[in-house]
């Protein structure tokens, strides 16, 4: 399989010449090890998937690191998050940047570790799948802002797509391993699944009952796009609301899940402070909700759903892939349900954002936008969606394409 470069690698050179190590986060299979080895062919690499490894890095930590030298590649550090301490000696003795290049696909100890040890010595990234710009070969890299600045920037590299291509990447997801024409969709995600409840879940988190854990990512992957109610999740699945709250955690940390904020302030006394929860992986999603291809899938009731997460998902790989580690972004509904969908908030304006599955939008779909007036400046709004054009609503609001993203 052809290698797909990955938009972070700019972020990535920008930090060899800050940090004497660098941190790359995201879920399993989404690339890193393929991403650095590629930019980094020279130095050495190891894996503490490699049980003798693991055992040395974990019961001698120092031996670990004289018999492996830097500059050097160390993947899956959450197996030995001790290592850390000793990474910080080594980084303290010496003047030398980008001397360990780490990932990890599990945040717990990962980044308390990281926090504690390595505080401003280490670059983060944390990578998603792969992006539309990615797939398309677009070298664009900055976060999606729906303004006229942003339009104008992105349009220089404007790159046609079709409405099946689009439901066919929302169907079979962003991992990279699903650009290879021999993949299959069920066998993929099957062995994907197993695997990560197997390592990630049930060996780091303790998850004794994997048959429940199943149940409840599938009970999430029916609910993208909605309001979270772990009360409900919980009584559909049959396990405590404090069980619900921390397989919740785990899906979030491992970057499975990622849970929408609400946008509130004490001005804005009726908006719902309860989030919202997408899945990072819409071909994730689809295998767990059982929509067997495209066409089912956006022909079914939760396209609309999957459209959104799709949507919401390219965003934040935008704010990810340029450095941004927690990107602005949030969504609004009160006790009315008036909703916004997305928010963007950014040099002290809110950008408010609508997304719809439709090619035919409309004004009215707007109309929620100056609830926000009272509460901040809002900057320029728009309707992402299939329509093909970008067309200004009015004087401050415009419909841009999704492939704008």
């Amino acid at each position: 399989m052809e290698y797909i470069k990955r938009n972070c690698e700019n972020i990535i050179k920008k930090q060899e010449k800050m940090f004497k190590s660098i941190l790359i986060t995201g879920a399993r299979q989404v690339g890193k090890t393929t991403m650095l080895r590629k930019i980094k062919p020279d130095i050495n690499y190891i894996t503490l998937d490699d049980m003798l490894l693991k055992q040395m890095a974990i019961e001698d930590p120092n031996l670990f690191l004289k018999s492996n030298s830097a500059p050097i590649i160390i993947d899956e550090i959450q197996y030995a998050p001790d290592l850390l301490k000793y990474i910080k000696i080594a980084v303290d003795n010496s003047d030398k940047k980008a001397q360990f290049y780490l990932t990890g696909s599990q945040q717990f100890e990962l980044m308390q570790g990281v926090s504690e040890s390595l505080a401003g010595r280490i670059g983060i990234v944390n990578l998603l799948g792969l992006s539309l710009r990615e797939i398309k070969g677009i070298d664009f890299n900055e976060p999606f802002l729906p303004t006229e600045t942003y339009i104008n920037a992105r349009k220089k590299y404007d790159e046609s797509i079709s409405y099946d291509e689009v439901w066919e990447i929302i169907h079979k997801g962003s991992m990279p391993a699903m650009y290879d024409k021999n993949v299959d969709f069920d066998m993929y995600y099957a062995t994907y699944v197993n695997t990560y409840i197997e390592r990630d879940v049930r060996n780091l988190t303790q998850v004794g009952d994997t048959l429940s854990f199943l149940k409840f990512m599938t009970a999430l992957s029916s609910r993208i796009g909605q309001l979270l109610n772990l009360n409900n999740i919980a009584t559909e699945v049959g396990i405590s609301i404090p069980t619900a709250q921390r397989w919740l955690s785990i899906l979030v940390a491992s970057n499975i899940i990622y849970i929408l904020e609400p946008y509130y302030t004490n001005i804005m006394k009726r908006a719902v402070k309860t989030p919202k929860v997408y899945f990072l992986d819409t071909g994730l999603a689809a295998y767990l909700t059982k929509w067997k291809n495209k066409d089912v899938l956006e022909a079914g009731i939760m396209s609309g759903n999957f459209f959104e997460n799709y949507v919401i998902v390219e965003i934040l790989k935008s704010y990810y892939n340029s450095g941004e580690l927690r990107p602005p972004v949030y969504f609004y509904r009160d006790k009315e349900k008036k909703e916004i969908d997305l928010i963007i908030e950014e040099n002290g304006k809110l950008y408010p954002i609508e997304i719809k599955k439709s090619a035919n939008p409309t004004k009215e779909m707007i109309s929620n936008f100056k609830v926000l007036e009272k509460a901040n400046e809002v900057g320029e709004g728009a309707i992402i969606c299939m329509y093909d054009k970008v067309l200004s609503l009015d004087d401050k609001n415009r419909i841009i394409p999704f492939k704008y993203l």
